[in-house]
């Protein structure tokens, strides 16, 4: 059977992904950074999956907001890098795998929760920006890749407690694939920000890293946290970290396995205009 080997946490803020378009990886700003990930890029030339189930949002590039699922899973076998306005970033197309795709699908909508199935969607920085931190610049990805999109743009946006049995119920598809994959699943956005308004520019370290305790340590009590707090606490973009949720929840510890292993924990501030968070659990 397939099974969930590890989760990965992390930022995906577009501006890091210009920095490593446009070589800047190197300056004092950046490499601050992009040290936090040096680690991360050992760790997965070692511990590299099969397929990698990817949770982020779409920024009104694959849906406007004339239509906005609140769960979208991709199962297509492919996916062309989006044009958010000056050019797709220069990084590889993404490659699905549409049987896994497939089949989380079906458990998880017989698990009574909805999703959109996706067959043609463009991917924007949400989703190549991690990917670009895990593996560098690269030729092609090493594995295939299950876009998740997860509404956090239009309110209502769906709950941390939501987002957390959303991850059960994941993992519980994810194991009764009848194929010996090694599959990570990512959680992707945040750390606090808020990009507009009076308080644009805001970033919390104090709150941000307690959600990092919590999320290690705590993961059911985080999924508790109502919308107003994210907002309040993590500015108005902070409410993304509920995606972080869906791959904390998918570990197996919240089945009642162990605890995860913490491979590596980084936290800088600032990225452009945002805090950077990174995490990677083992099972």
């Amino acid at each position: 059977m397939a099974r969930i080997t590890a989760s990965v946490y992390t930022s995906h803020v577009p501006a890091i992904g210009a920095a490593l378009d446009l070589g800047k990886t190197g300056e004092p700003y950046w490499q601050k950074v992009f040290s936090g990930y040096g680690f991360s890029k050992r760790w997965m030339q070692q511990q590299r999956p099969d397929v990698i189930f990817l949770v982020y949002n779409d920024h009104a590039t694959a849906f406007s907001l004339e239509v906005i699922p609140t769960f979208a899973i991709g199962t297509a076998a492919e996916y062309p890098v989006a044009d958010e306005g000056w050019g797709p970033r220069p990084v590889p197309k993404v490659i699905g795998h549409p049987e896994l795709a497939a089949h989380i699908a079906q458990s998880v909508i017989q698990d009574d929760f909805d999703l959109t199935l996706v067959n043609k969607m463009d991917v924007d920085h949400g989703l190549t920006v991690p990917l670009s931190l895990l593996f560098g610049q690269v030729q092609a990805w090493p594995c295939k890749v299950i876009p998740f999109a997860v509404n956090v743009v239009q309110y209502p946006v769906p709950s941390g407690r939501r987002c957390f049995m959303l991850g059960q119920a994941i993992r519980k598809a994810i194991e009764s694939y009848d194929e010996p994959l090694n599959v990570q699943i990512w959680g992707t956005g945040g750390m606090s920000h808020q990009l507009q308004g009076a308080r644009a520019g805001l970033i919390n370290k104090e709150w941000d890293n307690r959600f990092l305790d919590r999320l290690i340590a705590d993961p059911a009590g985080l999924a508790q946290v109502p919308h107003i707090e994210y907002v309040r606490e993590a500015g108005s973009e902070g409410i993304e970290l509920v995606m972080w949720l869906i791959a904390r929840g998918a570990m197996a510890d919240v089945a009642g396995g162990a605890p995860p292993r913490v491979a590596h924990r980084f936290y800088h501030v600032p990225a452009s205009n945002t805090a950077v968070g990174h995490l990677i659990l083992e099972n």
